[in-house]
């Protein structure tokens, strides 16, 4: 039986495939998906408030829908927001 190839070795999955919403900000279009709490594993530093975002807590994942310049893809930008945070993004 042929083994599998390292899941580093492969190419990453489409983040905005099928679980993720488009929304439009006074900077451009975004693409965001929800991160339910039993899901958020790690800490991340929230861009609206400069506040954690705790293991735990429900909050929404964001990125450009075109890579920024320098940037090959849009994803390596993404950023973890508090849920209410993004909301009050203009």
């Amino acid at each position: 039986m042929a083994r599998r190839p390292s899941k580093h070795l492969r190419a990453p999955r489409p983040l905005g495939a099928g679980h993720a919403t488009n929304a439009v900000k006074a900077d451009g279009r975004w693409i965001v998906r929800t991160v339910p709490g039993a899901a958020a594993t790690k800490q991340y530093r929230c861009p609206g408030c400069d506040h954690p975002v705790v293991v735990g807590t429900p909050h929404v994942v964001a990125w450009p829908s075109t890579p920024e310049l320098g940037q090959e893809r849009a994803v390596d930008a993404r950023r973890h927001w508090h849920t209410a945070c993004w909301d009050r993004r203009p």
